[in-house]
Formats: C-alpha cells, structure tokens, sequence
C-alpha cells in the first residue's frame, strides 16, 4: 500500500492523470461542438448560394415568357374573333346585294311600303297598359293625373 501511495503522488501518475482527464475534457468539448455545430458546410452554403442566384436571375425572365405567352393566346383568341366577324360581314354584305333582301329589311325595319299598298300600325291594349306603368280605373289621361296631383299639392288641408 506504501508503493500505492508513492505512485499515487508520483510525478509520472500525476502527469498521466492529468493527460487522462485533458483529453476527456477535449474529446467531451468535441462532441458538444459536433453537437452544437450546423451540418451546413462551406460547400452546402456555396451550392444554396448558388441555387438561390440561378431561382433569382430566372425569375424575371420566366415571369416575363409567362406573360407573353398570355399575350400571345390573348391576341390568336382576338385574331379568331376578327376572322369570325369578318366571315359574318362578307355573308351580310352578300346578301346585301340581294334587292329582294334589301326590300325586305326596308319594310321590316323602316316601315317602307311598295306602292299601292295600305299600312297600318296596330297598337296592342296590353303594351299600352306595360309602358304606361299602372292603369287608372277611372279611365283618365295621365298628364290629368299629373295636374290634379300638382292642385292637391298646393291646397292647404
């Protein structure tokens, strides 16, 4: 037990103690920071770098063939439609040289007549009694309507 104790305060035991008990301190600091330390390396942060310049520089460029490309459809479905219109013109100025068609338009719409013909225009009671509005049982015109609600305005109760 004696030499026990000679070892045990020896310089060489003091020494690989110490050395024991450095290196546990460094391996257990070496674990926390592994711990602690981000597995974002300098190589992972230049390749987001990276990425993140390439999604920025095509950004505005994808953004613009988007729109144009918008454009593009906006102006064939505008394109279609002229192409459309003017099928319907050419047909309407086709039958437009058509006298028998010209006649018939002038009488349906412009109310012409060929000569010796009568015309009449019948008023239907039951458009009347729309475009007037309400109908007053006591058969008189409106404008009577009118003045008599202008004469009781002005009399004093």
């Amino acid at each position: 037990m004696a030499a026990k104790d000679r070892d045990r305060f020896s310089t060489s035991t003091r020494l690989r103690l110490l050395g024991e008990q450095t290196a546990a301190r460094v391996y257990r600091s070496q674990n926390r920071r592994q711990a602690r330390r981000s597995r974002l390396t300098g190589r992972a942060a230049f390749l987001a770098l990276v990425v993140c310049s390439l999604v920025v520089a095509l950004a505005y460029p994808m953004r613009q063939y988007m729109s144009q490309r918008d454009e593009i459809a906006e102006q064939e479905r505008m394109a279609q439609e002229a192409r459309t219109r003017t099928e319907e013109l050419r047909d309407e100025k086709a039958r437009l040289q058509d006298d028998a068609y010209v006649r018939q338009l002038a009488r349906t719409h412009l109310h012409y007549l060929l000569p010796g013909e009568t015309g009449y225009t019948v008023i239907d009671p039951d458009a009347v009694k729309e475009r007037n509005g309400e109908t007053d049982d006591s058969g008189r015109s409106w404008h009577s309507n009118l003045w008599d609600g202008v004469d009781s305005a002005d009399r004093r109760d």
